[in-house]
């Protein structure tokens, strides 16, 4: 997972939009010819009967993988087994979601992390082979997470927050009673990254802007423990640990260096020599190896879409699979005998399905049946990677839904803007998505400027230009749909969530161009997000001042890209959805952007989860919330 400050964090915004025209767009996307005929609907409880599944641990004994399930309505562990017999429910959390971490190596306990009411103050929990629960990082206003298990498979380790809110320190943990000592007290700034199998190197990242980070070594071998630069560089290079090789030889890691994009390098812990261990044109998204080091996993940003190639590393060749079910596929893990592989396969039309596949064998099991058979798949839409060009001919990447009512009939459609702001729109099951497009509406899943998977050129682009050039890209957008012969033109409208929707609000605010706007928890007021953003962002506080802007020194621009400021020129139709608990975008952000639209005369909708913070992980309340969508673009669009 890609561990960018752009990307963990928010969202962004700039001032008026300039008057733009409609020229230089790509011809119309080819997308494949939709026969007129019956198909049905759904609404969004149909759609939402689908589960979400996530988690590949396999337990000790090789019989079962550790999964979080949303079954239940919200996410909770289960027991999988591999030979496709009965799933067993192992937590029966009602309130919390439950999110899986790992099995322990030699025994069926198991560690899962969970918050409250998502304020995402995690929490490490393991629950025992009586099925008590203990915190394994209580307290107040803390932040904990899992790191890794030792080689030994006695001891794990564990990053809290708990000495210094702004900082993470490495704890080892025994696993027969829990007992733990610290073994590295982070006193500069540091962000933890991955420590090696035997417990002797931990990486730790330090970020010097918002395109510059190095790697630092800590040998805990040796007398002093002091972190050793190992990145040293000339100009602004990224930086990043993806994990280290089960013999403790080497370091594989992130770099820019050498391109556009992301390439995963190796560093020997003895020669300290440097070589490239596996790059391509796309980002390198992550690289891990089996337990047992003969395979290494790659992961591949390749244009939306994840691709991923597991490397032998005795023959020196791709692993040959046999043919897979089509979709993506995800979160592969292996055994600790390498005998079996587990993964998800997941596509626009299908939620995740966890395999197992017995590696040598063409046999491939599915383990779980996550789809609605209520739902037939031809009623759903692939979506198409496309690109646009926008006000200075930059191409910009999308993928663009047509719904099958657009064989009949000219339809409304929506520009919908990932969070971020350095996120990306990919390929994927989206519920949600689904269920508007199901119901009639176009969209279009931008990834303007500033996004990531492109280039860091691109991923550039919109530095202290928010609000300006990404919203640009989000109006010629617009003027792209409109050149699609069935898209109806007046009825185009703005949606997204976090990041996204913060740019929704500013182009209902600094533009006249959408006729209604859908908010999902966005920023409105940035000089007040940048004062009060969690104390753990400390680590990377001065690459989101160099990419938004400094509160003390910039606020008079951060005030003018805000839209809670500029509510009353809002005119047409806005629906804003926010959650109590949010930690990142506080809910009065949203009480004031909803009474700013209100000021002017404008009717805005206002719908709040008492139970949710950054987004909405109990079933019920995504159902409310996508009903609520389509009932207010039903109603206004």
């Amino acid at each position: 997972m890609q561990k960018s400050p752009k990307f963990l964090m928010l969202f962004i915004g700039m001032a008026l939009l300039l008057a733009c025209s409609k020229q230089g767009l790509i011809a119309q996307a080819e997308i494949p010819a939709i026969k007129a005929a019956t198909f049905k609907t759904y609404n969004a409880e149909e759609f939402f009967k689908t589960r979400s599944v996530f988690g590949s641990s396999i337990n000790a004994d090789t019989s079962a993988v550790l999964v979080s399930d949303d079954e239940s309505g919200i996410y909770n562990a289960y027991k999988v087994p591999l030979d496709g017999s009965e799933v067993t429910q192992l937590t029966t959390s009602t309130k919390e979601s439950i999110y899986v971490v790992s099995w322990f190596p030699e025994d069926e306990r198991f560690l899962y992390s969970a918050d409250k009411g998502g304020d995402e103050l995690d929490h490490l929990f393991v629950q025992a082979l009586d099925g008590t629960e203990k915190d394994l990082t209580p307290g107040e206003g803390l932040k904990a997470f899992f790191i890794s298990w030792h080689e030994n498979n006695k001891q794990f380790f564990v990053a809290t927050n708990e000495r210094d809110e702004k900082f993470f320190d490495i704890y080892l943990y025994q696993g027969a009673d829990y007992s733990r000592e610290l073994i590295y007290q982070n006193n500069s700034g540091y962000s933890p990254e991955a420590i090696s199998p035997n417990g002797q190197y931990i990486v730790l990242s330090k970020t010097n802007s918002n395109a510059d980070s190095n790697l630092y070594l800590v040998d805990l071998a040796s007398k002093e423990r002091s972190a050793q630069l190992i990145t040293d560089h000339e100009g602004d290079v990224e930086h990043s640990a993806y994990t280290f090789t089960r013999d403790n030889s080497a370091l594989i890691f992130s770099t820019d260096e050498f391109g556009e994009f992301k390439q995963a390098w190796s560093y020997d812990l003895t020669s300290k020599e440097k070589t490239v261990n596996f790059a391509v044109d796309w980002d390198v998204s992550f690289s891990y190896f089996s337990k047992d080091g003969r395979y290494q996993v790659n992961g591949v940003n390749a244009d939306a879409q994840t691709r991923i190639e597991i490397i032998d590393l005795v023959t020196k060749k791709n692993l040959l699979l046999p043919d897979m079910p089509s979709g993506d596929l995800r979160g592969v893990n292996f055994s600790n005998n390498g005998k079996q592989m587990v993964f998800y396969i997941n596509s626009d039309t299908s939620p995740s399905n966890l395999y197992v596949h017995q590696l040598g064998s063409n046999s491939i099991k599915r383990l779980t049946d996550t789809g609605n058979p209520n739902i037939l798949e031809e009623n759903l839409v692939v979506g198409e990677v496309v690109r646009f060009k926008s006000f200075d001919g930059l191409e910009i990447p999308g993928i663009l839904y047509k719904p099958k009512q657009a064989a009949r009939q000219k339809v409304p459609a929506l520009v919908w803007i990932h969070g971020g702001p350095g996120g990306q729109s990919r390929k994927g099951y989206s519920a949600t998505i689904q269920h508007l497009v199901n119901n009639g509406y176009a969209i279009f899943s931008i990834n303007n400027r500033g996004s990531s998977g492109y280039g860091k050129t691109f991923y550039h682009l919109d530095d202290k230009k928010h609000g300006d050039h990404d919203l640009k890209d989000v109006v010629y957008n617009k003027y792209y749909l409109q050149s699609l012969d069935w898209v109806d033109a007046d009825r185009i409208g703005v949606i997204g969530g976090s990041y996204g929707g913060y740019l929704t609000m500013a182009a209902m605010a600094f533009t006249d161009e959408f006729e209604v706007g859908i908010n999902i928890f966005g920023v409105t007021n940035w000089v007040r997000t940048l004062e009060s953003i969690p104390p753990y962002w400390e680590a990377f506080r001065q690459s989101l001042y160099d990419e938004l802007g400094d509160p003390n020194t910039d606020k008079e621009r951060l005030h003018n890209i805000s839209p809670v400021f500029f509510g009353h020129n809002v005119k047409k139709p806005v629906l804003v959805v926010q959650g109590e608990n949010d930690p990142r975008v506080l809910k009065i952000e949203s009480d004031d952007m909803v009474e700013s639209i209100r000021s002017g005369g404008t009717y805005v909708d206002y719908l709040v989860f008492d139970d949710e913070g950054h987004g909405f992980s109990k079933k019920a309340n995504r159902i409310s919330a996508s009903n609520k969508y389509l009932s207010f673009l039903q109603a206004h669009l």
